[in-house]
């Protein structure tokens, strides 16, 4: 039975999963988004936003603790570079998992998994007017910029004339 076990084990050894995620995880980092099958997306997560919570405070003990898991100079600098600036206000959530369909040879469920803060076409823009099917009226925003375009070309044949 396995009772109270939630670790997806992703059918690999230890040493071989501990070597995966870590490589992803230097991915995810340094590209800010990689496309992945859910389960390892999954596991990312797990792995990944503790590190990042980790790089939020600057000490030297904290970046020892974090080249332990990812053993890469570059994605260190990276991670507590530019990442850690972008999520130091989040209190978690630094990561999103958009699933993509099936993969088309084994038919295996992909998502791609992304640092939040850094995905562009997520990022919160100014909305557009509500408009409702049912109401056929204009308003008087819409009417306004109709009016002096159509007064423009009058005003400025009427100087001329003089």
């Amino acid at each position: 039975m396995r009772h109270n076990k939630k670790f997806n084990h992703l059918g690999r050894t230890a040493s071989h999963r501990d070597a995966m995620l870590a490589n992803m995880a230097v991915s995810l980092i340094m590209r800010k988004r990689i496309t992945t099958t859910l389960a390892k997306a999954k596991a990312l997560k797990k792995y990944v936003e503790p590190l990042i919570t980790r790089s939020k405070e600057d000490t030297t003990n904290s970046r020892r603790v974090v080249f332990r898991y990812l053993q890469q100079k570059e994605a260190i600098k990276e991670l507590f570079g530019v990442v850690a600036t972008k999520v130091a206000d989040r209190p978690g959530g630094y990561t999103r998992v958009i699933k993509l369909g099936t993969r088309q040879g084994d038919a295996a469920p992909m998502a791609f998994i992304a640092l939040v803060d850094f995905d562009e076409n997520m990022a919160k823009a100014p909305k557009a007017a509500k408009k409702t099917r049912r109401s056929r009226k204009t308003t008087k925003a819409e009417a306004a910029p109709e009016a002096p375009v159509a007064e423009a070309p009058a005003a400025e044949e009427a100087p001329k004339a003089e």
